[in-house]
């Protein structure tokens, strides 16, 4: 039977338990449970830490404690009933274990390992106060320590600040919120600002003397000097070393080590020093060799100084070696030190080059008793002290002293007949009243203990020596008087006896006759000359004679004018003993009485050290005059007592005050004193008025407290005395004082005047009297006597000063003693708040304000709790009633008012505002329904109420701002939370009652709602981000404050009716704002309203449009307010359940009948959510990585395309642009900041301020936008879109003459084509990723993309790098694309292989002449398509030949948008798989094979190479092929007769095949020949082997003689030499002779002559080539890369036929070809074997791309050589691209047509022939081939046709329109920079056609189709822009949307032939410029 536990309520496990048995509990050593019910030896109970999870635990297994509970029942809580500190321990340390777990996580070494030492720690100190055997005073200690350990983990791990009473806990309900703010600002401010200590102490340790030259014992003397004064601080702290330079007595540490102490702050200045004086003891000369002489004299050696400011900055535990100096004369000795000090060098030197005196020294601060418990180590083992000279600073009552220091200054000695000077050594005794020595009284200082008598140094043969020796004379008090000190001069011998001579002996006696010590100073004494055997043991003898020159009569001359003088200095430091004589006069009053009155007067005049030595005595003294003579000695008695007790006022002796309190107490006796002092005080009082001269009187006044309480005590003394008589009479004095004090107080003074000072100052004291009052009168009366005082003072107070100082009277009153009492407090208060009230509403003197508020408060809180119930109520009314209005205004005021800018300042009114706040905090806890019963009534209109309610609102809001209280604060938040709560609980209903209906007030209502809301969203009260012991605590205390505000707020809501619809939408923000909060009872409260919000504004404009406007705004800036705050992930989470599938929202509004749009609405808001949570993830990560772009693009796409939110749009474009820029992306940067570019018009429209813009009119802010991305696109390379830029810019430069940026930004394009041309580019590899499974974020879920690769990275990095983004996917090792188990996965699987990409841009590849720097752009820019190879054997594998079943799958992969974009991934938009067959496989090798030799040889040919390497690599490949049987495997699986007859469809492939194979010896024949020339000697036997090699090669082909169409190749040189320009135009004569291939055409630009200046048409060729196979790019080489899936782009070029190539290639097929090709043969009309074939012959493309005949128009231009027949001419293959390609030389036209006519660049003219032909065009479909493609038979076109159709069809000058800016006269030999004109017919080697095959113009339509056929440009790239002021024609490297006007007309053919062109690029002025057409964009 289980049953409740009475009193095993508590427990801790003793040993761990797993909880195997039914419902059990697991319990791990350590835990605490709470123990609920019992059975049979077991228990049922909770985890105190998991009180939710209950179970049963054998009993034995826990140690019962005992605890209080609370709530018994049920919900029952406990505590446990053990010492505070410990349970803080123990809560504190748990909660902290799991915090320090996670620093390691983070690694956080360093903190970890310092809170690892310091739980450690804790534990052992919390072992020692759990045993409880220490002493009350070290567990104080423990405690403390314990406590400060606590607050700093608290404050490294961020935790709460926890306000403590000494070392507990203090609950915040049982202290007043005054009291709580000004615990939790004390331990603030000690965290902070910590204490400076007054008083230091040096620490030295002497460790050893260093030195060579060592072998005598020294002594060490340490002082402190004082620098600017020239004098020592303190006295001299002596050690003895040993011959070796070690301590003497290394046992007794006190010798060695010693304590400077009590030196002041300002004695830690930089001109204070430590010196070392180092004395020798041995041979009068150091070097003296040793001798019988036994005699050891004291000798100087050397000294040492070191700035005790050094010190402060050093390391604390450092060991000194201080250098020893020794003086170069002995006589200087005295003042080595300020030689050193002053370095004067010529004066001292160092004693040894390695001598040093090595010492610690360490300054420790604070007073000595702190020192002795921090450093208790340092005290127990021994250690001396070293006393000050005089007095410390502060004076402490007790101290006993009695130090008589004497220093040996100098003497003044004759020869006494000897030839040389003496030797003095001067002996030092003491001597008793007896003429007996003193034992252990003289002492060379401390650290060795006092010995009997004292040797001086000797100083060499010196008659006047200076010793500055100091001694210190510890003699007792009671030995004073009569006690002489003997000096004995002896001259010291340097013979062999070494003996010590006496001639003359000094004395001093230490008191005078009088009583009087010896005074300090300097005493010049007499030397008395004596015999050197004279005994001196008979003092009375020489007692006798004068001691001192000073004392001599003047009578005694001989004496006086003796030579012989020795000086010394005295000083005494005694508590005991004075040299005062008014002193001594004053305290022997009754044997003088006639000099009594001196005596007083003089006493102002004794320093203040001798009145406070002998306190007590002075004070009988006073007191025993005034009872004897009252009358007589009155006044000057109480100005004397006066004088003492302000001197007690004085920082120096104010520690004397507790000594003169105890005198009051004790030993006062003045009975009748009473009397004297009221009437005198009153005296002095009523003469204020009159007075002139007022400091006497405010000297009285200032000691008002102690006259007081001598007043009282005499009182009470005589009332004990006399049984209370004459009672009526003193109370009638008092009565009569205070009316003198309120007569003075009343008068109204100026400031500045005496009287009003004299005010002041009684003020100031005045509170310190109460005290003495109570002791005599009842409290009500002292209480009137304060209210009537302070009553007095006038209203109108002119004195600033004084209302201050009445303040701090107001104050002091209030934290008096009678404050305290209830029944004197009634009396007060009233006058309190009239003066508060008073100052808060002027806004003066705030801080004391503060500091009376909070003091009042604290004690209303104290009372609560006692029996004056009532009373309090009554004080809490009249506060509230009195001051509540104005506090707010106050706080109000003083947080809008700027914070002022000193530290020290700002800190104060920091506080000042704090304490108002808490004011504030305890008044409204305080009070009642009631008091707010009474606060709302007492408002008189309904407007009052209104403002009363709308400034209580708003300085709630500031209380709940985060920088109202610190960080660690949360225990003040909470107390604010609880009280704001409460009271707007009140407050509510007063709302409703006033302000609804007719009476609806919107201002008021809105402030409570915004209240409300900022309320729930405060972070303290976010409990779900807080530990959860923190979290139960709170709940405990205050319950969830959220959810009650979020229950008010609804209640509030309901009660609006139709007044809803004011605050839709303003409210739709907030609450949704409230409803994010993660707490599900809230949500529960707040979706109601959400609803009810949505359906009024449906019915009030039938749609959700504002709705929906407010909610993604106020997504968006929730996103961006919790940047970096990780709470706000967590109430992001939560968005997706309130819209998505919690019940509550769609469930309504499924019912409603705006059901469809409501769930639309729900829909739209939901996917932002779901990428907003993306992103608010991706922007937690510290780097910019792909995931973080990614999520930002995304983003961004969905403001545009489904919100159309423009400002959102800009605001993610620069998010965008920022993360690409940090990243280094410049180029995604361009294109990214090119979107906002896109917006903007170059119109003068004013733009406001936007993000970092500033407000700028549209043309300026596009002018900004163009110049950074040109700058931008300038630093990744991208120079091609950043010329276009360059040119759009400079168009609109021109437009507004602005020459000056015109210039610029021509040097800029200019610069731009420098650097295509001279830097090299880095090619780029593309990878597609595939992100499958559910744990990818949104944006990326079962996704493909492909991806720019960062510079240098191949695959193996790029996949290391998504992994690392990624570290939890899991990276798929197959190429194949995944099933649907992948894709629903519960995992993250990545999918990377390298892919190849498609280019668009065929034009400029193919084109000859093109240097390589300007195709590699093409290459890899602007990307839409990727293609991915993958080989494989269809049917049986043939192991001799493998061609025969080698297909290739090609997969092509189509993109969003092309790359590079505003990303460097996109997703990948189709794919297309075809498969290659092995036919067509082997045709694509062979010719790739084939333009890769074509290239070398060209490059060899124009000596771009640097040596022959590579060429001879690939001619051997092909030739010797040895691997795969070269040529012969093809002709084996393609030309046997079983393949021909079972493949009847491959005739014409394999026609095709044959021709390649027949082109390839061709080309290899030609190869070698270039080889021989070029090969060095020592390959020559290589090439030997390649030529016989080749014509096997050739026999096995069966090649006789090259076919014809062979033979027309270009191979041969007609002047023999291969040589071409290096930048010469592009050749547009076709090897082909008439294989005329139409080409994609670019979108159609604007035609603009004037860009002829291009660098391609800079230069004529010189020479003519017939090779025009040279110019040709290395596509082909790129496409003989082995497949990716050998995982590298990058791998080297393969000649290993059987890898097909991954690469795009013009000759690209498509199943759709044998159609076309049908259609082109039959125009053609002719057989296949008439067609001239090339031995370069370009690569077949897809006929899908073929253009229709009306658009092959481009001419075929006149032959360079007349004498070649037309089908001899041919044109030069399209170029195709490489990875690898170098710059490419190109033929040159002759000079003649090259003058005349250019072609566009990039878009190529089309060679002549038939429109018929086989012709090729580019198009972004997949060039895939089928194997039903069929070869188109190559016919031969006369040269008639060439002459005229062709040519007027096509001429490259009308296609000029087209230009990308390159212009059309590209082929001019004359430089285009010249602005020359050409006449007409100027030297053409070759007649011009014909004219009127020309015709006048070229019309539009001819554009019209290649503009249709041109594919739509993905979303985010270069537009061209609508010029206003001209047509910018823009190359096809950015794409460009159709433009709906027709293009301008080119320039008529005839212009041209009469030279009428103008080359200098400037436009026909005839033309008018086109103005802006107005049109919307962005206002951003």
């Amino acid at each position: 039977m289980w049953i409740p536990t009475d009193h095993e309520k508590y427990g801790v496990v003793l040993v761990s338990f797993r909880g195997t048995v039914q419902h059990g509990l697991p319990l791990e050593i350590g835990d605490t449970v709470q123990i609920l019910e019992k059975c049979e030896g077991w228990f049922r109970g909770n985890i105190l830490k998991n009180p939710n999870v209950k179970g049963i635990f054998p009993s034995s297994y826990i140690h019962l404690k005992n605890a209080h509970v609370k709530n018994k029942g049920q919900f029952e809580t406990i505590v446990p009933v053990e010492d505070s500190v410990i349970t803080e321990m123990t809560s504190t340390l748990r909660d902290w274990g799991a915090m320090w777990k996670q620093l390691y996580v983070k690694n956080e070494g360093d903190l970890f390992h310092r809170l690892w030492h310091v739980m450690n720690e804790i534990l052992d100190l919390r072992r020692q106060v759990l045993v409880g055997h220490l002493t009350h005073d070290r567990m104080r200690d423990v405690k403390q320590h314990i406590t400060a350990r606590l607050d700093w983990g608290n404050e490294q791990l961020g935790l709460d600040l926890v306000p403590r009473r000494e070392f507990n806990m203090v609950d915040p309900d049982e202290i007043s919120v005054t009291e709580l703010y000004k615990l939790m600002e004390h331990r603030h401010r000690k965290k902070d600002t910590p204490a400076v200590a007054s008083t230091h102490h040096l620490f030295v340790h002497v460790k050893s003397l260093v030195s060579a030259n060592l072998g005598e014992e020294l002594e060490v003397f340490f002082h402190i000097y004082d620098g600017r004064e020239s004098r020592p601080l303190s006295e001299r702290f002596f050690v003895k070393l040993n011959k070796s330079g070690l301590p003497k007595s290394p046992e007794k540490t006190e010798r060695q080590c010693t304590l400077f102490v009590d030196l002041g702050s300002s004695d830690l200045r930089k001109d204070v020093y430590i010196v070392v004086h180092v004395v020798r003891i041995g041979r009068m000369g150091a070097g003296e060799k040793k001798n019988l002489c036994s005699v050891q004299y004291r000798r100087p050696f050397g000294c040492a100084v070191v700035s005790i400011a050094d010190l402060l900055t050093a390391d604390s535990k450092d060991d000194h070696l201080l250098k020893v100096y020794a003086c170069n004369t002995e006589s200087e000795w005295h003042q080595i030190h300020e030689n050193i000090i002053k370095k004067a060098n010529s004066r001292y030197n160092l004693s040894g080059s390695n001598t040093g005196l090595a010492v610690a020294l360490q300054l420790l601060h604070g007073d000595i008793e702190q020192l002795r418990r921090e450093y208790m180590v340092l005290f127990t083992r021994g250690v001396s002290i070293t006393r000050k000279l005089g007095f410390s600073d502060v004076i402490m009552p007790g101290e006993m002293r009695n130090d008589l220091y004497i220093t040996l200054e100098k003497g003044e000695f004759e020869k006494g007949g000897k030839s040389v000077a003496r030797n003095v050594e001067i002996t030092v005794y003491v001597l008793d009243i007896d003429g007996q020595i003193l034992k252990t009284h003289v002492a060379a200082g401390s650290g060795e203990p006092g010995g009997d008598e004292y040797h001086s140094l000797v100083l060499y043969h010196n008659n006047s020596p200076r010793w500055a020796e100091q001694l210190k004379l510890p003699i007792p008090v009671d030995m004073f008087r009569g006690s002489h000190v003997r000096f004995e001069f002896r001259h010291c011998s340097t013979k062999d006896k070494g003996e010590k001579k006496l001639f003359g002996y000094s004395f001093v006696p230490l008191m005078q006759e009088d009583g009087r010590t010896l005074p300090d100073g300097n005493h010049e004494l007499i030397i008395h000359k004596c015999e050197e055997n004279t005994s001196l043991a008979e003092c009375p003898r020489y007692l006798k004679l004068p001691f001192s020159k000073a004392n001599l009569p003047s009578n005694n001359q001989t004496l006086k004018g003796a030579k012989e003088s020795f000086w010394i200095t005295s000083f005494l430091c005694s508590t005991k003993l004075t040299q005062n004589g008014d002193m001594l006069d004053l305290l022997k009053w009754r044997a003088h009485p006639e000099r009594i009155n001196d005596s007083l007067s003089k006493l102002k005049e004794i320093d203040g050290s001798e009145i406070v030595k002998f306190l007590q005595d002075t004070l009988d003294t006073l007191f025993g005059i005034l009872d004897e003579s009252s009358q007589r000695y009155g006044l000057k008695v109480f100005d004397s007592l006066v004088h003492i007790i302000n001197l007690l006022q004085d920082s120096k002796f104010q520690h004397f005050k507790p000594v003169m309190d105890t005198y009051i107490e004790s030993h006062f006796a003045g009975a009748l004193s009473y009397r004297d002092l009221i009437k005198v005080l009153k005296w002095y009082v009523d003469r204020i008025v009159d007075a002139e001269i007022q400091d006497h009187i405010q000297q009285v006044l200032k000691a008002s407290e102690y006259i007081f309480k001598y007043i009282i005590q005499s009182r009470r003394l005589f009332s004990l005395a006399t049984g209370g008589q004459n009672e009526e009479e003193f109370r009638v004095c008092i009565h009569e004082l205070f009316m003198s004090i309120r007569f003075f107080l009343s008068q109204d003074n100026k400031s500045t005047s005496p009287v009003a000072q004299t005010q002041a100052v009684f003020l100031r004291t005045f509170p310190a009297v109460y005290g003495e009052l109570l002791k005599i009168f009842a409290v009500r009366e002292v209480a009137g006597f304060v209210r009537e005082t302070l009553g007095s003072l006038p209203t109108a107070v002119h004195a600033d000063c004084l209302e201050a100082v009445k303040l701090q009277c107001i104050a002091k009153t209030v934290e008096s003693q009678l404050y305290i009492n209830p029944e004197s407090r009634c009396i007060l208060l009233p006058v309190v708040l009239r003066v508060l009230q008073v100052h808060m509403q002027e806004q003066r003197d705030l801080v004391m304000c503060a500091r009376i508020f909070t003091s009042m408060l604290s004690l209303i809180k104290k009372e609560e709790n006692g029996t004056a119930e009532p009373v309090v109520s009554e004080e809490v009314e009249l506060i509230v009633e009195s001051l509540l209005g104005v506090l707010l205004r106050t706080i109000l005021e003083i947080s809008n008012r700027p914070q002022p800018s000193g530290p020290a300042m700002r800190l104060q009114f920091q506080d000042v505002t704090g304490e108002f706040v808490a004011c504030l905090l305890a008044l409204l806890r305080q009070m009642s329904d009631r008091h707010y019963q009474q606060l709302l009534q007492a408002f008189s209109s309904k407007d009052n109420l209104r403002d009363f309610l709308l400034q209580i609102f708003t300085v709630f809001r500031i209380l709940i701002r985060p920088e109202m209280f610190s960080k660690d604060w949360t225990v003040m938040r909470l107390v604010t939370n609880n009280v704001i709560i409460t009271t707007v609980l009140y407050l509510s209903d007063a709302l409703r009652k006033n302000f609804l209906n007719d009476k609806f007030d919107y201002k008021v209502w809105d402030s409570y709602f915004y209240l409300s809301v900022i309320f729930i969203n405060q972070p303290c009260l976010q409990l779900e981000s807080f530990s959860p012991s923190k979290r139960k605590k709170i709940l405990e205390k205050y319950g969830d404050m959220r959810v009650m505000m979020g229950c008010e707020i609804f209640s509030m809501w309901q009660n609006l009716g139709e007044h809803k619809l004011n605050f839709i939408p303003a409210m739709i923000g907030p609450f949704l704002e409230v409803t994010l909060v993660p707490q599900p009872d809230l949500r529960n409260v707040m979706i109601p309203i959400f609803h009810d919000m949505m359906d009024w504004e449906q019915r009030r404009s039938g749609n959700f449009k504002q709705v929906e406007a407010k909610l993604i705004d106020k997504l968006d800036s929730l996103m961006s307010e919790g940047k970096g705050d990780e709470t706000y992930r967590e109430l992001f989470n939560s968005i997706i359940p309130l819209f998505g599938p919690y019940p509550s929202l769609l469930k309504k509004i499924e019912r409603e009948t705006w059901r469809e749009s409501g769930i639309s609405l729900i829909a739209t808001v939901t996917r932002l959510m779901e990428r907003l949570l993306d992103y608010r993830d991706c922007m937690k990560l510290g780097e910019v990585d792909g995931k973080k772009i990614g999520c930002t693009v995304s983003l961004l796409n969905f403001y545009k395309t489904e919100l159309n939110k423009e400002e959102m749009y800009i605001r993610y474009i620069h998010k965008l642009y920022d993360l690409h820029f940090k990243a280094q992306n410049y180029t995604e940067a361009s294109y990214t900041l090119l979107l906002y570019d896109e917006l903007l018009e170059w119109s003068d429209r004013p733009l406001r301020e936007f993000l970092n813009y500033p407000m700028q009119s549209e043309w300026q802010r596009k002018e900004y936008l163009h110049l950074t991305i040109v700058q931008n696109f300038d630093r990744g390379k991208c120079w091609e879109n950043g010329i276009i830029l360059c040119r759009e810019l400079a168009d609109q430069y021109e437009s507004y003459y602005d020459y000056r940026n015109l210039s610029k930004m021509r040097m800029m394009e200019a610069s731009l084509y420098d650097k295509i041309m001279d830097q090299q580019r880095l090619e780029p590899e593309f990878f597609r990723v595939g992100f499958y499974g559910k744990k990818f974020p949104f944006f990326l879920r079962n996704k493909e993309f492909v991806c720019r690769g960062h510079d240098y990275e191949r695959l193996e990095a790029f996949q290391q790098r998504m992994l690392n983004e990624f570290p939890h996917a899991i990276a798929m090792q197959h190429v194949n694309q995944p099933d649907q188990t992948i894709y629903q996965a519960d995992a993250q699987y990545l999918q990377i292989y390298a892919v190849t990409p498609i280019p668009e841009s065929q034009d400029v590849l193919q084109r000859d002449g093109v240097p390589d720097n300007i195709k590699s752009f093409y290459k890899f820019n602007h990307i839409l398509r990727f293609r991915y190879d993958r080989p494989f054997h269809k049917g049986t594998k043939d192991k001799e030949n493998e061609f025969k079943s080698l297909w290739v799958e090609r997969t092509t992969l189509t993109l969003v948008q092309s790359l590079p974009g505003i990303s460097r991934w996109f997703e990948v938009d189709k794919r297309e798989l075809v498969e290659v067959s092995p036919l067509e496989n082997a045709i694509e090798v062979i010719e790739n094979k084939n333009l890769q030799l074509r290239t070398l040889i060209t490059q060899c040919q124009s000596r771009q190479m640097q040596n022959i390497n590579p060429l001879t690599m690939c001619l051997n490949g092909v030739i010797d092929a040895a691997v795969n049987g070269g040529l012969a495997r093809y002709q084996e699986a393609f030309f046997a007769k079983d393949y021909i007859m079972n493949h009847p469809e491959d005739g014409e492939k394999i026609g095709r095949l044959r021709e390649l194979m027949f082109e390839q010896a061709h080309i290899l024949e030609y190869g070698l020949a270039v080889h021989e020339k070029f090969v060095p000697q020592d390959m020559r036997p290589l090439h030997k082997k390649l030529v016989d090699q080749f014509h096997l090669m050739k026999s096995s082909l069966g090649i006789q003689e090259f076919p014809a169409y062979v033979r027309a190749s270009p191979v041969h040189f007609t002047n023999g030499s291969p040589r071409t320009c290096r930048n010469s135009v592009p050749n547009i004569i076709s090897p082909d002779g008439g294989r005329g291939v139409a080409r994609r055409s670019l979108p159609s630009y604007p035609a603009v002559n004037r860009y002829s200046s291009s660098s391609l048409s800079s230069q004529a060729s010189n020479e003519v080539s017939n090779i025009t196979g040279q110019s040709e790019s290395s596509d082909e080489v790129f496409n003989m890369q082995p497949s990716p899936s050998t995982s590298s782009l990058s791998s080297n070029h393969s000649a290993s036929p059987n890898v097909t190539s991954s690469a795009p290639s013009s000759a690209r097929g498509s199943p759709q070809m044998a159609e076309k090709h049908k259609h082109s043969r039959e125009n053609a009309c002719l057989s296949p074997r008439d067609r001239p074939v090339s031995a370069i012959f370009p690569n077949p493309m897809d006929p899908a791309q073929r253009a229709p005949p009306h658009q092959i128009g481009e001419a075929t231009l006149p032959r360079s050589d007349p004498n070649l027949s037309a089908p001899d001419k041919v044109r030069p293959t399209p170029s195709s691209w490489s990875l690898d390609s170098v710059k490419e030389g190109a033929p040159s036209f002759s000079d003649s047509f090259g003058k005349m006519l250019c072609p566009p660049v990039p878009p190529r003219p089309l060679y002549s022939g038939s429109s018929a032909k086989n012709m090729r065009s580019q198009s972004p479909v997949s060039a895939s081939r089928s194997p039903q493609k069929t070869m188109v038979p190559p016919f031969t076109p006369s040269p008639t046709e060439c002459q005229s159709t062709s040519l007027v069809s096509n001429s490259p000058v009308l296609s000029g329109s087209y230009s990308s800016g390159i212009s059309s006269l590209s082929r001019c030999s004359v430089s285009e920079a010249s602005g020359t004109e050409l006449p007409a017919g100027d030297h053409l080697p070759y007649p011009l056609p014909p004219p009127t095959t020309l015709p006048n113009s070229v019309s539009s339509s001819s554009d019209e189709p290649i503009r249709r056929e041109n594919k739509t440009p993905p979303p985010y790239s270069v537009y061209e822009r609508n010029n206003p002021r001209r047509p910018v024609p823009l190359p096809h490297s950015l794409s460009i949307p159709p433009q709906a006007d027709p293009p301008a007309l080119p320039p008529k053919p005839h212009q041209l032939r009469t030279g009428s062109m103008k080359l200098d690029g400037t436009s026909d002025p005839r033309v008018p410029r086109p103005r802006p057409l107005p049109r919307k964009v962005s206002q951003l």
